[in-house]
């Protein structure tokens, strides 16, 4: 019964999903229409291979066969750019940002044990939209600087584009590199990137301060250094902050091209919404890691339709909570849920109730009016522990 009423809701889904989608540059007007159906039958299966889309697409197709061809066809079509498709729907959605920060982390993950993908996605409130997408082939979590390069550019293009100039970006101690710092130094923007404990601090004059792995730090205990240069190359000044949980026996450290203090943690912190993200693309609510493709453009096809579908979603939540409807969709007293659940929670119980749903597409800047509640004692989550974890005093070193 349930599969019968999304199947007669599929239209509706599609109709409200295809206006966002016909501002992108398409080089076929029927491109557009396959890829609201993808995005209609992902969200319906909650799956990411095609066969499942199947029972939601409304077609004059008479069989199934012909229709999962169709996406087949759509997925490998090398003509299809998803930066060109992509691009031009989220930077619609950003041009309500405001002057806030905009947040960004970097990361990557790797699919089938034989190809990475590259992010650059928007913090937004708890969920990670993504913004650009590469897959490569590429075993390896672990990339150079020159196949991050070009992702970062087309990033900071897509930002200029509709004029948001105050960007900070977080990212893990696999992307600690002297080169990747000088190009968002370049940019005009700031970061916060974890290092590693093999690195080396000097003084501006270039006397040696200390090897990062030779501080040794009590429980909540903190130590800044302001105005070092990093590894024998000298690169600086830069800012770097040390810290160590109470239980836990790794010390954290984070260099920054803005002065540091404890606070840097808990913005340091915030890149973990990132990893919630893979893990709702890959196990979680769309199944990524349950598809067939093994070709990495078609890959990287397949997670701009995801990317469509996330924003769409996280969109609506937006809409729903500025609405003040939150509580129609979400049972908790507080907000219990992320805006990507909230949002696909709202668009099933407009579905259900003929009501209308995708009605803007906007990321807005500014605090959260409804921040998700604590978790239980006992049980904070890495951000938690980030931000609230060590002590109000700590050491300073200029």
């Amino acid at each position: 019964m349930k599969t019968e009423n999304a199947t007669g809701d599929a239209p509706r889904l599609y109709q409200a999903i295809l206006p966002h989608l016909q501002g992108a540059l398409w080089n076929d007007v029927r491109n557009v229409h396959t890829l609201a159906w993808m995005v209609t039958g992902m969200l319906l299966s909650r799956r990411s291979t095609p066969s499942f889309w199947l029972p939601y697409v409304h077609s004059r197709a008479a069989f199934a066969q012909s229709s999962e061809r169709r996406f087949q066809r759509w997925l490998c079509n090398k003509h299809l750019q998803p930066s060109l498709l992509y691009g031009p729907i989220i930077t619609r959605a950003l041009r309500e940002w405001g002057q806030d920060t905009l947040v960004l982390a970097l990361d990557t993950s790797v699919l089938f044990e034989k190809f990475c993908l590259i992010r650059v996605s928007v913090l937004f409130r708890g969920r990670a939209v993504p913004l650009v997408s590469r897959v490569i082939e590429h075993s390896s979590a672990q990339v150079d600087t020159d196949e991050l390069l070009p992702v970062l550019a087309e990033t900071k293009g897509l930002l200029d584009f509709v004029g948001i100039r105050q960007v900070r970006l977080l990212a893990d101690r696999g992307f600690c590199d002297t080169d990747l710092m000088a190009w968002l130094q370049h940019c005009g923007w700031t970061y916060r990137i974890r290092i590693k404990s093999t690195l080396i601090l000097s003084t501006p004059d270039g006397q040696r301060l200390c090897k990062i792995s030779d501080v040794k730090l009590q429980p909540r205990e903190t130590v800044c250094f302001h105005h070092v240069r990093l590894t024998g190359r000298q690169f600086g000044p830069v800012h770097v902050v040390l810290g160590r949980l109470m239980d836990d026996p790794e010390q954290w450290q984070v260099v920054s091209n803005e002065p540091t203090s404890v606070d840097t943690f808990g913005e340091y912190g915030e890149r973990f919404q990132i990893e919630e993200g893979f893990l709702d693309e890959k196990s979680g609510l769309f199944e990524l890691e349950a598809s067939k493709l093994r070709d990495a453009n078609s890959l990287e096809r397949l997670v701009m339709v995801i990317s469509v579908a996330t924003l769409l979603l996280v969109s609506e939540a937006l809409d729903v909570v500025e609405r003040g409807d939150r509580r129609v969709v979400d049972p908790h007293w507080q907000r219990g849920l992320s805006y990507l659940k909230i949002g696909h929670k709202a668009m099933s119980y407009a579905l259900s109730r003929g009501q209308s749903f995708f009605r803007t597409l906007r990321l807005r800047g500014g605090p959260d009016p409804e921040p998700p509640k604590p978790r239980k004692r006992g049980q904070p989550s890495s951000l938690e522990a980030l931000k609230t974890g060590w002590h109000v005093s700590f050491h300073f070193i200029s």
